[in-house]
């Protein structure tokens, strides 16, 4: 048996296009991959939160 699978549309609201991320939400992320970066370990509620917003950030990236 053959399953084919066809991709969804989603409709995205204009409005949300124009949506950025605070300033502040951008400062921690910052921090947060330059602690990384600088070889301090996250801990597992900070990972998550850095690869959340990461997410998030590369999202609304694509939707511009």
């Amino acid at each position: 048996m053959s399953l084919t699978f066809m991709p969804k549309v989603i409709e995205i609201p204009i409005e949300l296009t124009y949506f950025q991320l605070p300033k502040a939400v951008h400062e921690r992320i910052q921090i947060l991959l330059d602690r990384q970066d600088s070889g301090e370990t996250l801990t597992p509620g900070e990972r998550r939160e850095a690869e959340g917003l990461v997410e998030l950030a590369e999202f609304l990236s694509l939707l511009h």
